[in-house]
């Protein structure tokens, strides 16, 4: 019976492992993942999960994947890959052989410089946000008028700041750039979501260089490049992740900021794909550079494509990079890349909201960025989002016009 093992048990890998039946894939599926729980949804984590403090998401429960003959083996992790006898070394001992091999292996928080990874996942007074287990002891940690110190003025920086603040805690984000979100978010929209954390008392400090971390039992410090300190009672850090290649890189696959996959998601071993956080794939829609993405809908895509690869579909990435994000009562989202824009349009929308298009100097829609209340801009972006796949060149001056139907540009 052909066996096809995935390695690593995120939304990915779950993803994957039932597509492959959904396909009709009549053999042997094994999912392995390090942590102890059953594959979950993370977008949570930095919202709901750390608000409410419920258990995981789940992807699907357990009945779901024995129903589905999906082995589904936690808390064990991949120590080695050995392409040629097409074996994979668990950490329990085993050695399990494949046929097809699916690598799903995520990333992992990037620590702050000096900061040691281990102490940092399992730290007291500095963390990271990446796991539930995460989520829990930040959780545990925020009582009203507990003082959370936030490094990185990304989306994990920014949500867990307005998750905070709801749970009543006083929050200090410092984001050493200029200014917050400053990758792939426009500076038009940036500007209202600080606005918005500033008016629900969050202290955001911009351009603030650091010089070294501190933490004792009573609490924490950030030592600045000017000699002051923030003191905290917990600090989480939030500067992005760093993809799990070292599995890959040490079997001898090709690693390009992740690991180098093609169009269809095979990496430079034919019998071994890759898909979702850890690795980096060409993008037709924007010249076939090259990109990593940390999204939840790019894990479920590539990971439904990895499927049907892995069953010899010979399809390619078409999906537009697509990211949202929620703090308070604002929704931002971006479909797109928008670092290629010579042109770009305001389209005002109602309570507030608006987009932002994005135009090639061809005049190709490249992206579009909005923020509103609630689900105000998700209908147009998801048709900004259409017309970008469709390679559309609409007139600005009908984009910037609210009372133009997208549909009617995406129809012209």
């Amino acid at each position: 019976m052909t066996h096809i093992l995935i390695i690593g048990a995120g939304e990915c890998g779950a993803r994957a492992a039932f597509c492959l039946r959904e396909k009709g894939f009549p053999g042997e599926i094994t999912l392995v993942g390090a942590e102890e729980h059953l594959p979950y949804e993370r977008p949570p984590l930095s919202k709901d999960a750390l608000l409410l403090g419920h258990a995981p998401r789940l992807v699907s429960d357990a009945a779901r994947y024995l129903e589905a003959g999906i082995t589904v083996l936690t808390g064990i992790s991949a120590e080695n890959i050995e392409p040629l006898g097409k074996t994979v070394r668990l950490s329990d001992g085993r050695n399990l052989a494949y046929d097809q091999l699916l690598l799903t292996t995520g990333a992992r928080p990037r620590p702050f410089p000096g900061q040691n990874p281990v102490a940092a996942a399992s730290g007291t007074r500095i963390r990271t946000l990446r796991t539930h287990g995460d989520a829990v002891a930040i959780r545990a940690a925020l009582q009203p008028g507990t003082h959370l110190a936030i490094i990185g003025g990304g989306f994990i920086g920014l949500e867990l700041a307005a998750t905070a603040r709801k749970l009543g805690a006083r929050v200090t984000l410092v984001e050493g750039l200029p200014r917050i979100l400053s990758r792939g978010v426009p500076e038009e929209l940036a500007a209202v979501v600080a606005e918005r954390h500033k008016a629900e008392g969050v202290e955001i400090l911009c351009g603030v260089k650091i010089r070294g971390l501190e933490e004792n039992r009573e609490g924490a410090k950030i030592l600045l490049d000017d000699d002051s300190t923030i003191a905290a009672d917990l600090i989480v850090v939030g500067i992005g992740a760093i993809p799990n290649i070292e599995l890959a890189r040490d079997a001898g696959l090709a690693i390009d900021n992740g690991i180098a996959v093609d169009a269809s998601l095979r990496t430079s071993v034919p019998d071994i794909f890759a898909a979702g956080d850890c690795c980096s794939f060409p993008l037709s829609h924007y010249g076939n550079r090259r990109l990593r993405l940390e999204a939840w809908r790019n894990a479920q895509d590539q990971g439904q494509l990895a499927a049907a690869n892995l069953l010899g579909a010979e399809e390619t990435i078409t999906a537009i990079p697509w990211f949202w994000s929620d703090q308070y009562d604002l929704t931002l989202q971006i479909a797109g890349l928008a670092d290629g824009a010579a042109q770009t349009v305001r389209r005002e929308m109602a309570q507030g909201a608006f987009i932002l298009f994005h135009l090639d100097a061809g005049g190709r829609l490249i992206a579009a960025s909005g923020i509103g209340p609630g689900n105000t801009v998700a209908r147009d972006i998801r048709l900004a989002e259409m017309m970008i796949a469709a390679g559309i060149h609409p007139d600005p001056a009908a984009l910037a016009a609210p009372d133009t139907k997208l549909k009617t540009l995406l129809a012209a």
